[in-house]
C-alpha cells in the first residue's frame, strides 16, 4: 500500500504538506545512506569523521559519545552522503520513530548506513520547530503503520517523502518550538535531579564501605550464595501475552521492568492469573531481582509480591545481609558480571555463578544505616518522579495543541 499523507489528521495550521512536496518545490532530496559495500565494518576508526547511526540518534539530537568515525579518505569518496546544518536523519530499519536534525556541530557529518537523510532546503522552516514536530507520537505511529517488512519494520523513500507536515509562519514556528523547548527543559532537568540522586547513592555506598570490588577495607567475605536463598524463576513456557496468563491479581514481571528501574520495581504492565501462578512462583515484597539473560546483572527490589520468569533469579537474604546493601553491591559487580558473561544464542549467566561471587558483609549497623540513608534519597527520588509525570502531561498537552493552531 502506498503511504498517504492523511492518515495523520489535518491540522488548522496555515499550510498542511508533505516532506516530499517541500523537498519538490525548494529543491531538497530524501536519500539513503550509503550501502554496505561503500562502507565495511573495517573501515571504520577512532579517529575521523563521525557516521551518524540510528543509535546516535536520541529525542530529535545526535549523540557523539560513541560514534563510529572513518578517515578523511572515505569522507571524500561519500561526499553525497555529507550532512548540512537542518537535515533530517532517520531511522531505516527498526525503531522507525528513532530521528535527529542535524546542527551546525554536525555539519560535515556522514550519514550512516542505516539511516536516511532528509535536505528540506525550505527557508520557511525553523529547525526547532521541525524537531518537535517529528517528535509527536501521531508520526511515529504513523511511521509505523507505513513502514514494510514482518519480522521488522522498514522505511524508504517513497515513505519517508509521505511524511505529513503542517507549519504556520516562521515567527509562528519560533514562539511553538520556544514554548515546547521551556516545557521540555523543565523535564529534563527533573530527569537530571533522578540521575543526580542515584549518583549520590553510590557516593554514599562508596563513602561507608570502599571500593566493594578491591575491598581495601577488608570487610569479611562470603559466597552470595551462603548469603541467603538465592533461586531462578519458574519458566512459564507461554507467550507473556497469553490470555491464561494475564487477567488475574499477580503481579507479573519481566527483565525489562527490571533493567528500567532506578533500584526498586515499583511497576509492571501485566498479571498472572490463578492458572499462570500454577506455572510459577510469588516471590515477596523485598526480593532483590537479579537478571541472568539480555541485560545480565541488573537488579531491583521488588515493591510488591510478584511472579518472575526463569531469566530473573530471585536473592532473599540472610539476616546479616541487608537488600539495599546488595543491591547496591551488584551495581559495581554488574559491568564484570555482563562483560565475562558466557555467550551461547545470546549473553547469560547461571545460579552457579551467581552463587560463587564474593560478597563483602560489613556490619549490620552500616548497613541499616546505609538502608536508611537509600530510604531518604528514594523519598526525594518519589518527589521528583510525581513532579516529572505532572510535566510529562503538560508537554503532551501542549504539543497537542501546537500542532493543531491551539496555542
Amino acid at each position: 500500500m502506498t503511504a498517504t499523507a492523511h492518515a495523520v489528521s489535518p491540522v488548522t495550521i496555515s499550510r498542511f504538506t508533505t516532506i516530499g512536496a517541500i523537498c519538490d518545490q525548494y529543491g531538497g532530496s530524501v536519500q539513503t545512506g550509503p550501502f554496505g559495500s561503500q562502507l565495511h565494518a573495517s573501515d571504520y576508526t577512532a579517529d575521523g569523521t563521525p557516521v551518524v547511526m540510528p543509535q546516535d540518534m536520541a529525542e530529535g539530537q545526535i549523540l557523539s559519545n560513541n560514534i563510529a568515525r572513518v578517515p578523511d579518505k572515505h569522507v571524500t569518496n561519500l561526499a553525497r552522503h555529507q550532512l548540512k546544518a537542518g537535515d533530517i536523519v532517520f531511522s531505516r530499519r527498526g525503531d522507525v520513530g528513532r530521528f535527529a536534525v542535524v546542527g551546525e556541530r554536525e555539519k560535515g557529518w556522514l550519514c550512516g548506513t542505516g539511516s536516511i537523510r532528509i535536505r528540506l532546503n525550505c527557508p520557511d522552516i525553523d529547525t526547532a520547530y521541525l524537531r518537535r514536530f517529528l517528535q509527536q507520537d501521531a508520526i511515529g505511529a504513523w511511521l509505523l503503520h507505513n513502514a514494510k517488512g514482518v519480522t521488522m519494520p522498514n522505511l524508504n523513500t517513497e515513505i519517508i517523502r509521505a511524511i505529513p507536515f503542517a507549519y504556520p509562519p516562521l515567527d509562528e514556528q519560533r514562539r511553538i518550538a520556544a514554548i515546547l523547548d521551556q516545557a521540555d527543559d523543565l523535564r529534563r532537568k527533573r530527569r537530571q535531579a533522578l540521575q543526580n540522586l542515584q549518583k549520590v547513592t553510590r557516593v554514599v555506598f562508596l563513602e561507608m564501605f570502599g571500593d566493594p570490588i578491591a575491598n581495601k577495607r577488608g570487610w569479611r567475605i562470603i559466597p552470595l550464595g551462603d548469603a541467603g536463598t538465592l533461586d531462578r524463576g519458574v519458566s512459564k513456557h507461554r507467550p507473556r501475552n497469553d490470555p491464561v496468563l494475564l487477567g488475574g491479581p499477580y503481579p507479573l514481571i519481566q527483565t525489562g521492568d527490571i533493567a528500567n528501574c532506578d533500584g526498586y520495581v515499583r511497576a509492571y504492565d501485566a498479571t498472572y492469573s490463578e492458572e499462570g501462578l500454577k506455572q510459577s512462583k510469588l516471590w515477596p515484597a523485598g526480593t532483590l531481582c537479579i537478571t541472568i539473560a539480555a541485560n545480565i546483572g541488573k537488579t531491583g527490589i521488588l515493591s510488591f509480591d510478584a511472579c518472575f520468569p526463569d531469566s530473573i533469579v530471585g536473592f532473599v537474604p540472610s539476616s546479616e545481609v541487608r537488600t539495599e546493601f546488595a543491591q547496591q553491591w551488584f551495581v559495581f559487580v554488574q559491568p564484570a558480571l555482563e562483560k565475562d558473561a558466557p555467550q551461547f544464542a545470546q549473553k547469560n549467566i547461571n545460579l552457579a555463578i551467581l552463587r560463587a561471587l564474593k560478597l563483602p558483609i560489613p556490619s549490620l549497623d552500616m548497613q541499616r544505616a546505609f538502608a536508611a540513608c537509600v530510604a531518604e534519597i528514594d523519598k526525594l527520588k518519589a518527589h521528583h518522579r510525581a513532579h516529572l509525570a505532572q510535566l510529562d502531561a503538560l508537554f503532551a498537552s501542549l504539543q497537542h495543541r501546537a500542532f493543531r493552531g491551539e496555542l
